[in-house]
């Protein structure tokens, strides 16, 4: 075999070669176009199967869910203002109390001891008192009478002034008498009230909210300083729920919204409330607000502490056009959804306003629309893009059963051809 042999079987190769690596590339191409799809992924002349629900008009409500903590109504410590012994604690924890109740008692010797000490010295600033009274009148009278001598010429100038000065004398003696007495007597009321804050007692006030011991402190026996907390006392035939709220439903709400509370202590049953106060800022740290709601609470079922989900409604519309949130999608930079042409087997893109959303459902305000929409695969349409629609799952069927395309012209009801 000659070398031009060789040469030439080489160049036949590379030309089969060439040809091969051609048609596989054509096949390729062939294969992509046919699929129809664009660089994103959605489809373009090809048939895109796809599920569809009819719009409808039913009530739609904005409701807003939270978290949140109860809290009693209002709540204080009830702590000695005086050191001491503790001697009796009169309640325990879960006692209902009202306003004026005792609930503790100090040892109060020391204090009963200085109450008698103070009205002593009250008598004796008293008597000290009626002394200088009689003093002064004796005073008075002797200086009226020089004063009668002196008219008469008996009397001379200087017993005059001396009856004078010695009446001035007394009127002085006789006010700081006064003022001693007032003295001791405010020592002895200030000896009483030290006495009295032996007793430790529920304030007075007009509140006629049910309040009951929460917690318990200390025991008998114990040496309290003052301001020891001894028990605490809440207020609980009404409670605050505190939530706090995004800054996207913070406009939303306003006081006297009403809410519903449930809580895991009383599964299936709902209580309900309305928000009475929103704080006039956001945490910088959470964004969120803290509003606070009043539950009744006359059946003494919710406790303080419980942790409460509540679901606030914002909004709520009748006969309102609905279709499901899922089937909004964006093209070119608006939002909207694809009415579905049964007939023609053809999907197409409408803008639309949306209003109230709940329920997994939005509510659709312009334009008016109806018939039916696509509810999946409507991210793989394009405005006219061909579908093919598929039966949906019928409510109550076996868990996992998926939709199957309806049959086209030329199948039965089971997808196989008809002879």
């Amino acid at each position: 075999m000659t070398k031009g042999y060789f040469v030439m079987k080489r160049r036949v190769v590379f030309v089969v070669v060439v040809a091969g690596i051609g048609l596989l590339g054509w096949g390729v191409y062939h294969k992509i176009s046919g699929t129809g799809k664009d660089p994103e992924g959605r489809q373009g002349n090809a048939p895109v199967a796809v599920e569809v629900v009819p719009v409808k008009k039913a009530a739609i409500r904005e409701v807003g869910s939270y978290t949140g903590t109860l809290y009693p109504l209002s709540s204080f410590i009830m702590a000695p203002k005086i050191a001491g012994r503790l001697e009796k604690i009169l309640v325990h924890i879960g006692d209902k109390v009202k306003g004026g109740q005792l609930v503790a008692v100090l040892d109060d010797e020391e204090y009963r001891q200085q109450v008698s000490q103070a009205r002593a010295e009250l008598e004796v600033a008293e008597a000290n008192l009626q002394e200088r009274q009689n003093t002064l009148e004796n005073a008075k009278r002797e200086y009226e009478r020089t004063v009668e001598l002196r008219n008469k010429k008996i009397a001379s100038e200087s017993q005059l002034d001396a009856s004078e000065s010695q009446f001035k004398t007394h009127q002085a003696e006789l006010k700081v008498a006064t003022a001693q007495l007032s003295q001791k007597e405010a020592a002895l009321r200030m000896a009483e009230v030290r006495l009295s804050y032996t007793q430790i007692k529920v304030p007075e006030n007009h509140a006629t909210a049910d309040r009951v011991v929460g917690e318990r402190y200390v025991d008998e026996g114990a040496m309290l300083a003052p301001n020891t907390p001894i028990v605490s006392v809440l207020a609980i035939e009404n409670l605050i729920a505190a939530i706090y709220v995004i800054e996207r439903d913070y406009p939303k709400l306003v006081p006297g919204l009403e809410a519903m509370i449930s809580t895991d202590a009383f599964p299936g049953r709902t209580f309900t409330g309305k928000v009475i106060r929103i704080a006039p800022l956001l945490k910088e740290e959470s964004r969120e607000a803290r509003v606070e709601l009043e539950i009744s609470n006359e059946e003494k079922l919710l406790k303080p502490g419980m942790f409460v989900r509540v679901r606030i409604q914002f909004d709520e519309r009748e006969n309102a056009t609905v279709v499901p949130a899922t089937s909004l999608v964006k093209r070119n930079g608006a939002q909207g959804v694809f009415l579905a042409d049964l007939s023609e087997k053809k999907a197409r893109f409408v803008p639309v306003t949306v209003g109230i959303t709940g329920g997994g459902e939005v509510e659709v305000l312009d334009p008016p629309i109806s018939g039916s929409i696509v509810a999946l695969g409507q991210h793989l349409l394009e405005d006219g893009a061909s579908i093919i629609v598929t039966e949906q799952t019928p409510a109550g069927s076996p868990p996992g059963q998926e939709a199957r395309p309806a049959p086209t012209e030329g199948q039965g009801a089971g997808g196989k051809e008809k002879r």
